[in-house]
């Protein structure tokens, strides 16, 4: 292998411990084992600076390379490395092997850096990613409180659309308080002119077999329900504040259809807005895992899906994408609906969110405002490609074509 680093150092990263290997050109190699608490990191540091290393590699394993970054991250070029790029060969794995190859390659310039964004877009990626969790969490605490009902003989989900709006959160404090009188409850109906018609199905609906059992329980569900609204609110208050450096990136990104407030946090949160991280939109679109894998062998090239990339950021494109497919003259509706009849709706979906992503790596690398190409334009394109096709052929046959609008 040839040295393209001459004074490197490998870290084989663990919860409660660090092995160190040192490798200087004309010297043998050094192993060492620290402590993963912040004194322990501190002397790792010192001992990494008597030997003047300058780059240090270590595995992404969890959040456990994190502390390590705090510590040593404004000192020496790190390196952080897929585990799956720098897997050892099996049966010769131990800690002092695993940071000795974790060197080698690092010397021989064999390691692909992972994506280390600034420290400000890392807290608000934090945040956004808990908020992403607490989501899921309320949207966990519905599916319960809809099971609850269902066992109570409740039918209010036959007559709202929404039981967590104005209306079915008055019927479900209602139930929690001890109220189960159809007639009472019907009347909250009132409220709202569109729901009047169907009070009489609503009296139907409200009659169960609601017990003490359930009263206690609806209880109990509706306060962590409550929880979890109030700690979404002030996570959604606190990123306002986050993003407010960003705030031209931030509106520049809302005007892609279907990307809007939520959906432009989240994507500063995860590709920051230096896209000279990134060497090409396709390359950002590799590295989200919205592009397809190689799968070549032989000279032949086999079907491969899509990678794995950044889970969070892919999932809420995807989203974006369907979003965009609902606003009416749009370029990506058009463009959605051609490959749809090809590929399905599901790939046409993914291919879609790839679209997005590259027009946010245009905007956030220019600074510019996302320009619609409008509904007509894959027509006008497939109007030319089959007029000029049909010229052709007509030529070939002798004729002389002239047109005429």
């Amino acid at each position: 292998m040839e040295s393209n680093v001459l004074k490197a150092c490998g870290l084989d990263v663990h919860q409660a411990s660090v092995t160190a290997c040192i490798i200087r050109q004309g010297l043998p190699r050094q192993v060492k084992t620290f402590g993963t608490t912040t004194i322990e990191l501190l002397s790792l540091k010192l001992w990494l600076q008597q030997h003047e290393i300058t780059h240090i590699a270590m595995e992404s394993t969890g959040v456990f390379w994190k502390p390590v970054l705090n510590v040593l991250g404004e000192d020496f070029s790190i390196i952080l490395a897929n585990a799956r790029h720098i897997k050892n060969v099996p049966g010769r794995k131990t800690d002092v092997k695993d940071c000795e190859w974790i060197c080698q390659l690092l010397r021989a310039g064999l390691l692909q850096p992972s994506f280390i964004p600034p420290v400000c877009i890392r807290e608000l990626r934090d945040m956004m990613r808990y908020q992403k969790k607490l989501q899921h969490q309320a949207t966990q605490q519905k599916n319960r409180i809809h099971k609850l009902l269902q066992e109570a003989n409740i039918k209010i989900t036959a007559v709202l659309s929404d039981i967590f709006g104005a209306t079915g959160m008055r019927i479900l404090r209602s139930l929690a308080q001890g109220l189960t009188d159809p007639e009472v409850l019907s009347k909250y109906l009132l409220k709202n002119k569109r729901l009047i018609p169907k009070i009489n199905k609503a009296k139907e609906a409200l009659t169960g077999c609601f017990s003490v059992r359930h009263q206690f329980l609806l209880q109990s569900l509706l306060r962590y329900h409550d929880f979890l609204d109030s700690e979404i609110n002030k996570i959604e208050q606190q990123t306002d504040i986050m993003i407010e450096p960003f705030k031209t990136e931030y509106e520049l990104l809302q005007t892609i259809p279907g990307v809007k407030g939520k959906a432009a946090k989240t994507i500063i949160a995860e590709i920051g807005i230096d896209m000279s991280i990134f060497r090409s939109a396709q390359h950002l679109c590799s590295w989200a895992g919205l592009c397809p894998g190689n799968n070549e062998s032989a000279g032949k090239k086999k079907n491969a899906r899509i990678t794995h990339g950044n889970t969070y950021l892919k999932a809420l494109l995807i989203e974006c994408a369907w979003s965009s497919v609902l606003v009416r003259n749009t370029y990506l509706r058009s463009k959605f609906y051609l490959l749809c009849s090809r590929m399905g709706s599901k790939k046409a979906q993914v291919a879609i969110a790839h679209k997005i992503l590259i027009a946010c790596w245009h905007i956030l690398k220019y600074k510019v405002a996302y320009k619609d190409l409008g509904e007509v334009y894959l027509s006008k394109d497939k109007q030319e490609r089959i007029t000029n096709h049909y010229i052709k052929k007509l030529q070939q046959l002798g004729y002389q074509v002239q047109l005429a609008s």
